[in-house]
């Protein structure tokens, strides 16, 4: 579903402004904020210290940008470079009901897919990626990801989040899913994901999900590889799995939302039904914003917005 929330006022005082309804009365009196918090008496947003006792906040996160890299993507990317200065602001103003800072790490693979095919079974084709794994792009990193006191966090991810020439047929969804489990099996992304945090995924791509699970396959002469697709429920029963309980990981789509294609300053961006599926599917935990607004600020207020509503009430770690 698509969201259009209010983001919150943080120890820093940033403020994105993003399209909020009216505030709603909670049935104790109190005003209520886009986000679902409860204001104070002087109409302030809340923050993660005014949780109530009984909510189990999370005091961790791993966020993974899942970005598209495909040629059609240079804008997007450089305005995503522009924005993520402010998201870590309000990312580093995050603390949790006993007043520490959130413990993140922030990392970065794409929408590129390794596969093979043959084309009516004359003509081979094939596009590579990472499949999952954490990039470092050749920029200077301490490790496969970042965390609050690295240096220069919003330069050194401007320049991981940069870069075009990936996989024509993107499959944002199935990048998440072997990020979460075949990287993490082998090594490639030890470390990066923990148990007790609340897993958050941003996918950034102008492109429908082109997401399938098999290999080395056949297509017909006049079929298309996006045509036979691994169902998105079986994405979504993935992360469940991997993290035990839906309310444990987050999903923010920046996406076209469609219906039909969208155009904005960036270029084209064709409707993203998948991904739509896939948000809806999951409920309230994942949240849905158009690329085609010209400006990411928006986008990224919103991601925020659902990762810290999905971290007030994240599930205890039994």
């Amino acid at each position: 579903m698509h969201k259009h929330t209010s983001t919150f006022i943080w120890g820093l005082g940033i403020v994105l402004l993003l399209a909020c309804g009216p505030s709603a009365d909670d049935g104790t009196g109190a005003q209520t904020d886009g986000g679902g918090g409860s204001a104070d008496a002087n109409g302030n947003p809340p923050t993660f210290a005014d949780a109530t006792p009984q909510q189990a906040l999370c005091e961790k996160m791993d966020i993974l940008f899942v970005i598209d890299d495909s040629g059609s993507m240079g804008e997007e990317q450089a305005n995503l470079a522009t924005n993520f200065p402010l998201f870590v602001d309000v990312l580093n103003g995050f603390v949790s009901s006993a007043g520490l800072p959130i413990d993140y790490h922030l990392g970065v693979t794409t929408t590129s897919v390794s596969k093979n095919w043959s084309i009516g079974g004359l003509i081979p084709d094939s596009q590579e990626g990472p499949d999952g794994a954490l990039i470092d792009n050749e920029c200077t990193m301490p490790r496969k990801w970042l965390e609050r006191d690295d240096a220069d966090v919003p330069g050194t991810f401007s320049c991981v989040a940069q870069a075009v020439g990936g996989a024509n047929e993107e499959m944002p969804l199935e990048a998440i899913r072997l990020a979460v489990r075949d990287r993490v099996m082998d090594g490639q992304n030890a470390g990066f994901f923990r148990d007790d945090a609340l897993l958050a995924v941003v996918v950034l791509t102008d492109e429908n999900d082109c997401s399938r699970m098999d290999n080395n396959f056949t297509v017909g002469l006049t079929d298309d590889v996006c045509d036979d697709l691994a169902p998105v429920d079986t994405y979504i029963s993935a992360l469940d799995q991997v993290k035990g309980d839906r309310g444990r990981w987050a999903t923010a789509f920046i996406a076209g939302l469609g219906p039909g294609d969208c155009s904005s300053d960036f270029g084209n961006a064709d409707e993203a039904t998948r991904l739509l599926s896939f948000a809806a599917s999951a409920g309230d935990n994942a949240v849905t914003s158009s690329i085609c607004d010209g400006d990411l600020a928006s986008a990224l207020g919103d991601a925020l917005s659902t990762f810290e509503e999905a971290c007030r009430s994240f599930p205890p770690i039994e």
